[in-house]
């Protein structure tokens, strides 16, 4: 019934089905709304730390509908939030905190999936990101230098080394580091919520949520109270009662590639399965599925005013255009493969680009969220942090910095319209510039001090 949403979901093995939905009222421990990663990882560790708790999951369409399920499959440890910022609003050892707990997340959702016996492709193959220009490899030294003062591993390398691990045109240097899995999501997912359920909770499919409030969620039919609510619905937060300026929906569309033979992968390289970028301002992403196929992706579908979802948004000819160009100047042997799938969603941005997890302990609302695209793993560390405020378990994890973070609302509209769509448009103008003229572009730097990063 989702097949046509992603390659990930019309490649799981018999397909996706949709779970019964909530029908009536009734009483639980914590009604979790959301049912993709966030959610999911709550539920997984919450019964785990408590296996008494009645843990009800309550989805609007099918567990690993959203950007759960329609991601690039980089399970990493990045972090929306540099470790500078982190260290400036904290202090350096809160930073280095965050960044190691990013870091474990990384290992610890390989291992539930092994544990688990989830079969998600997943290839700990780590991260190349190339420079393939001056302006470029002057922020991947940049990005090292950083990365080194707060033991963050990645290393710089030489053109050769790089070009060894992905075969683009015009690569100067670049970026690897070993954190990052790539993983099939939607399998990912999928057997997550299976997992959840072998553990006691209950997941409702097909269940709109039309309002949280303090111990209950309200839906079309029927009430559930709790004594804790989780917040978990990302990028599809504006669409709640209160929350319309909370988190801005910001699209981001992929293709793929047919599978390619063993000739055209020895051109490209990602012998292990690495994920890849470059260091261009408009975000690209892209790794070798286990079928051999290139799922490449990027930002640069526009922001829709008043915080709009829509499943037109999903598909952006325009960028789809320019995803595909993109792909063959990096790669020209695949100027002529055919692309098999076309998809798209909405991820979930703050006002400061600060993922944050907390409970408030009045309401009993909490939340997770703000991921910026990088939630594969920091939904999983959400997950456990919730888990641990939720049964008021003191640990490591409810110390680190991004815990109780309130980010600041978004503009009213036209600004955030406005906004929005020019940051967009003139990181695309830095990067054909940076390309023409070979020097850093002040007008991405301008967008950088303005969004926090």
């Amino acid at each position: 019934m989702t097949a046509d949403l992603s390659l990930w979901h019309d490649t799981v093995p018999g397909g996706v089905e949709r779970r019964a939905p909530l029908r009536g009222s009734s009483t639980v421990d914590v009604v979790i709304v959301g049912g993709g990663f966030t959610g999911l990882w709550t539920a997984y560790y919450l019964l785990g730390a408590d296996p008494t708790l009645r843990v009800a999951v309550v989805e609007q369409e099918v567990a690993g509908f959203g950007a759960s399920g329609r991601n690039g499959g980089w399970c990493s440890a990045l972090f929306p939030v540099s470790a500078s910022t982190l260290a400036h609003e904290h202090g350096p050892d809160a930073a280095v905190a965050q960044y190691t707990a990013m870091r474990d997340a990384v290992a610890e959702v390989v291992r539930v999936a092994d544990a688990e016996g989830i079969d998600a492709d997943i290839a700990p193959g780590g991260t190349v990101v190339v420079a393939r220009s001056d302006p470029q490899l002057d922020r991947a030294r940049a990005e090292v230098d950083e990365a080194h003062e707060y033991g963050v591993e990645l290393d710089l390398l030489d053109a050769g080394a790089a070009r060894a691990r992905l075969g683009a045109t015009s690569v100067l240097g670049g970026t690897y580091t070993p954190h990052c899995a790539a993983i099939h999501p939607m399998k990912l997912v999928r057997g997550l919520a299976e997992r959840v359920e072998a553990r006691g909770a209950t997941i409702y499919e097909g269940t709109p949520v039309t309002r949280i409030e303090p111990h209950l969620v309200t839906t079309a039919t029927g009430d559930l109270r709790a004594d804790v609510i989780v917040r978990a619905t990302e990028g599809y937060t504006a669409r709640l009662p209160g929350l319309r300026r909370a988190i801005a929906p910001v699209y981001s569309l992929m293709i793929a590639t047919a599978p390619l033979p063993d000739s055209v992968w020895s051109e490209i390289g990602l012998a292990e399965r690495e994920t890849f970028s470059d260091f261009r301002h408009l975000i690209i992403y892209g790794q070798r599925t286990a079928d051999g196929r290139l799922a490449f992706g990027g930002r640069g579908a526009p922001y829709h005013f008043g915080s709009r979802i829509a499943p037109s948004f999903d598909r952006a000819p325009r960028v789809f255009a320019a995803l595909q160009t993109t792909l063959a100047e990096l790669f020209p042997v695949l100027r002529d493969v055919p692309i098999t799938h076309r998809w798209g969603g909405p991820l979930g941005v703050t006002r400061d680009w600060h993922a944050s997890v907390g409970l408030d302990r009045t309401t009993g609302i909490a939340w997770a969220g703000g991921y910026v695209g990088d939630g594969v793993s920091t939904t999983n560390l959400a997950g456990r942090t919730l888990s641990d405020l939720i049964v008021d378990r003191r640990s490591p994890l409810v110390e680190l910095p991004w815990v109780g973070h309130r980010s600041p609302r978004w503009e009213p509209e036209p600004l955030r319209w406005l906004g929005a769509n020019a940051g967009l448009r003139t990181m695309t103008w830095a990067d054909a510039a940076e390309t023409r003229h070979g020097r850093p572009s002040r007008a991405a730097s301008v967008v950088n001090r303005i969004i926090g990063r």
